[in-house]
């Protein structure tokens, strides 16, 4: 494990909800299952990465890029869902937690990132390796009813034959909010390319931004105070910025293990500090 300090300024501890005298509560929140997804492509020049900016009116990460991503629905989990690729078993014992809850961050990771960007990581049930095709019309108000909570995600494929690609996932981080923080999740990280014919919208009232960006550029803006990212954000493109294509991002061979970080005030300030795999 490496120790590592990342420092927080007044506008993030303000976004993070944390500020310089906090104390970890004796009673914390119990967080809630996450999932998020890098969306990756390759196709106009080096890797690029899908981000979406926060709206300021956030509650959590206000004004952040982030990935797509968001909370697990306990109708993820639920054992019709249809599947495809390794089996909940098998995500279970890579995730290190149990089958229902497996079935629920992986679901949720397809379910957010269709919702935050109409990318579908889906296919037919009698052509497991082809696109989903659905209508824009149909898409867009899938979208919005899944927002709703109006369906659950296993009735929209079941009701459209279509099959979850869980084999279209790669796991690649496991990060638990502070216990100072009143707002607490535990997500998984995964990262996906794009499938072919899809094209990511960042239509979703959660973000006021979005667009492709190569994984360096983020960062370089970060450090010259252009944008605001998190420590999970920062550690996944730092490790998106050391490939340039789309299978090297996808095949990156990193140790995974949960990260809890603490809010502390180090020699050079307010920051963030997480053991890191």
């Amino acid at each position: 494990m490496v120790q590592r300090d990342f420092l927080v300024d007044v506008d993030a501890q303000r976004t993070l909800g944390v500020a310089q005298g906090n104390r970890a509560p004796a009673d914390p929140v119990t967080p809630r299952l996450a999932s998020t997804v890098m969306l990756l492509r390759d196709d106009e020049g080096p890797l690029e990465v899908f981000m979406l900016r926060r709206v300021a009116q956030m509650e959590f990460a206000a004004s952040m890029h982030v990935f797509p991503g968001g909370g697990a629905d306990q109708r993820d989990a639920e054992d019709e869902l249809p599947w495809a690729g390794p089996a909940v078993e098998e995500w279970a014992e890579l995730l290190g937690t149990d089958e229902a809850s497996a079935r629920m961050l992986v679901a949720a990771a397809v379910r957010e990132v269709f919702e935050e960007t109409g990318v579908l990581l889906a296919s037919p049930v009698e052509a497991e390796d082809g696109p989903p095709q659905l209508d824009l019309d149909d898409a867009r108000e899938l979208r919005r009813a899944l927002v709703a909570r109006e369906v659950g995600f296993g009735q929209v494929l079941l009701e459209r034959q279509l099959v979850l690609r869980s084999d279209l996932l790669r796991y690649r981080a496991h990060w638990i909010t502070p216990v100072i923080e009143s707002r607490r999740y535990d997500t998984r990280f995964f990262v996906a390319a794009v499938p072919a014919g899809q094209d990511p919208d960042g239509d979703t009232s959660e973000a006021d931004q979005s667009g492709w960006t190569r994984p360096q550029a983020l960062l370089d803006a970060f450090a010259d105070g252009q944008v605001m990212l998190m420590p999970p954000t920062i550690v996944c493109l730092e490790q998106l910025a050391e490939v340039s294509t789309v299978r090297a991002g996808l095949e990156q061979d990193l140790a995974i293990a949960p990260v809890l970080p603490e809010f502390v005030i180090s020699d050079a300030g307010p920051a963030v500090r997480a053991s890191l795999p």
